[in-house]
């Protein structure tokens, strides 16, 4: 054999762990994934992004709402003031006592009337008016928001890329090592693995089996330690398939 030649392991069960190591690497990195600082900023900006919206709704419907209330005062008003310019027109051209007399009254009564519309409609448009400039402040951060937003999705697509890859090369070298496996010990193992949180095959360590840290009888350590080449034994603690 020439120097640097690599060989892999030909023992199936140390092939096995090579296996397990490469499925924990690919679930610490979809974990990483799951987690990224980069994902965590965009999601409290896009929070923030819904906070904004709601409460930019609740705003434009208060102001409709009012806008709606001034826009009705504005039209009684204004009938009210075509109503006194009506009467004031027939009281210059003069007529009986008691017809002046009633329309005067009338007029009056109508000025009144008006006036406190128009203290009404005055009211109303304070009440627009902060509501119009909350709705300003909000836009114009909802604004800044959308660039920091853009910035952070951008962040999180690069850290996914780079975990991508990795887990893409993770992935390769799980499917060439797990091709010399024999079939029924693969599926054996994904099985388990799948059963027992990610963990299907683990290794005797100090008398403790290395998937559920549980110290085997002596008898059974025995058994693991002694047990054929390529025969495959089970943890009797927790069914993983265990090397010694």
């Amino acid at each position: 054999m020439e120097d640097g030649e690599a060989t892999g392991p030909q023992d199936p069960l140390a092939l096995l762990l090579e296996v397990q190591a490469r499925d924990l690497h690919l679930d610490q990195l979809a974990y990483r994934r799951r987690e990224l600082g980069e994902r965590r900023a965009l999601e409290t900006l896009e929070a923030r992004a819904v906070e904004l919206e709601e409460r930019s709704a609740g705003l434009r419907a208060e102001r409709d709402r009012l806008g709606a209330r001034l826009s009705e005062l504005e039209a009684q008003a204004d009938a009210y003031r075509s109503r006194i310019e009506a009467i004031e027109r027939r009281l210059r051209e003069g007529g009986a006592y008691r017809e002046v007399q009633a329309m005067s009254g009338e007029s009056e009564s109508l000025a009144r009337h008006r006036r406190q519309l128009e203290d009404e409609e005055l009211e109303v448009m304070e009440q627009i008016e902060p509501l119009e400039e909350e709705l300003a402040t909000l836009s114009a951060e909802a604004s800044s928001l959308g660039g920091a937003r853009a910035e952070a999705s951008a962040a999180l697509a690069g850290a996914e890329a780079v975990l991508e890859a990795e887990a893409t090369e993770v992935a390769g070298e799980r499917s060439r090592l797990a091709a010399g496996l024999p079939a029924d010990l693969l599926a054996t193992y994904d099985r388990l693995r799948q059963r027992l949180g990610g963990i299907g095959a683990a290794r005797l360590v100090d008398g403790a089996c290395g998937g559920c840290h549980l110290k085997l009888p002596s008898g059974e350590r025995e058994r693991v330690l002694h047990a054929a080449a390529g025969e495959v034994v089970f943890c009797d603690q927790c069914g993983r398939i265990l090397v010694a």
